[in-house]
């Protein structure tokens, strides 16, 4: 795997570019300051942003231009953009390309089909061991196919996957269980679902291992028709034969390996080994899952991401995995104000339910300060169990190996 990685496919907002930016000051100047005098080390790190669809729009926005501009400041730092997306959307970075010729790459190496393919260059930097023995690559998905690209970017990724010798792996949560719908028949897009099937043949020709896993809470909720295949499994008759509806666990059970998992937006940052740096927090019991952080960046009810986040962060830490969830941007605001839901009513306010689970093992919950000093707002005072953070705790979190936990790196999702 390339030792620290950012995937970004959506729009980057300035304030999530700002505090990339402030994490990545925390990573050169408190773990590898020799970089900073261009002095290379055995343990220098080289830090890549591989940036397709929208997220390319930030490389000619004047405001975030000018975050990147000091992100690049710090020459171990490359991008890696998408060429066909660039193309696609009338993009040019030219001026940024004459200005950090060494750091921002916008040609990507050659696929299957002779093509330059940025999805091969990320799945190379995913590759967990250059042994020519088979690994995995995962892909966790969380919107629905079409109105969504990013069922396309999981796909594509997955597929280059597999040619660089990797079993790939699709996990749907929310509603990423509709990529794996019967019966697809878009006019004016590719089809997600036979995409799906040619992925599973395609693995079973390089004799590599494909499965989709869906989470059958999210797919009842849905309505998909189940029933049991009297192995304890849920089968669907509303799915594609590959992908599979089963309990979350199973699904969770995949996240305890350590492949490189990514999803439209996520990070994969290598541990430094034990006894380098401070820990930050620490697993209960000793483990080799690669810890889980899930960044909640949207407000509360309007989506189902911060309670599927939150819900998803629980199933981790019980099946041990150090997991720690951070609400910032809009996300805060699922932590301030007092939140109340109508009497009788069936469900829970976020608040309660990260209330309820705050005590659990392996599950820690952090407020980013600056987001609620950027909005005006506090948080609530009941909600004890929320840590509050600034930068450099945000940067211990990415970059701090953890107590208790061997695993050679940790992934970032955002929801």
């Amino acid at each position: 795997m390339n030792a620290h990685f950012f995937f970004l496919s959506s729009p980057v907002p300035v304030e999530r570019l700002t505090w990339i930016e402030e994490c990545l000051k925390f990573f050169f100047i408190q773990l590898y300051p020799d970089t900073l005098m261009h002095r290379k080390t055995a343990e220098s790190p080289v830090f890549s942003f591989f940036l397709t669809g929208d997220a390319l729009y930030s490389l000619e926005d004047p405001e975030t231009l000018q975050v990147w501009n000091i992100i690049l400041s710090f020459t171990p730092v490359r991008i890696i953009s998408d060429r066909q997306e660039l193309e696609l959307r009338g993009i040019g970075i030219g001026p940024l390309r004459v200005k950090y010729p060494d750091q921002v790459i916008d040609t990507n190496s050659p696929g299957g089909d002779g093509k330059p393919s940025f999805w091969k260059d990320l799945a190379a930097a995913s590759r967990q061991t250059k042994s020519p023995l088979p690994g995995t690559a995962g892909w966790f998905q969380t919107g629905s196919p079409y109105m969504h690209r990013s069922a396309w970017y999981g796909l594509s990724f997955l597929s280059s996957a597999i040619g660089e010798r990797l079993s790939a792996e699709l996990y749907a949560y929310l509603d990423g269980i509709h990529l794996g719908h019967h019966g697809q028949r878009p006019t004016d897009a590719e089809n997600i679902g036979e995409g799906l099937t040619t992925l599973s043949d395609q693995a079973t020709a390089a004799g590599l291992g494909f499965q989709a896993l869906a989470c059958g809470r999210c797919a009842t909720a849905r309505g998909y028709s189940t029933w049991d295949d009297g192995q304890g499994s849920v089968i669907s008759t509303c799915t594609i034969k590959p992908f599979k509806i089963r309990e979350l666990n199973q699904m969770i059970d995949r996240f305890r390996h350590s492949h490189t998992i990514l999803s439209p937006d996520a990070g994969a940052f290598r541990l430094r080994k034990q006894g380098t740096a401070v820990s930050f927090d620490r697993a209960e019991k000793n483990s080799a899952a690669p810890p889980v952080t899930l960044l909640v960046t949207k407000s509360p009810y309007s989506t189902e991401l911060a309670s599927g986040a939150v819900a998803f962060a629980a199933a981790c830490a019980h099946a041990g995995i150090l997991t720690r969830v951070v609400f910032l941007e809009d996300g805060v605001y699922a932590l301030t104000g007092a939140h109340r839901v109508p009497v009788n009513s069936v469900v829970f306010s976020l608040q309660d339910v990260i209330n309820a689970v705050a005590g659990s093992e392996n599950l820690h919950f952090f407020a980013f300060t600056p987001s609620f000093q950027k909005r005006g707002i506090t948080k609530d005072k009941s909600l004890n169990a929320v840590l509050d953070i600034g930068y450099p705790g945000l940067g211990k979190i990415f970059f701090y190996p953890p107590g208790n936990v061997q695993a050679g790196h940790q992934r970032v999702f955002v929801f």
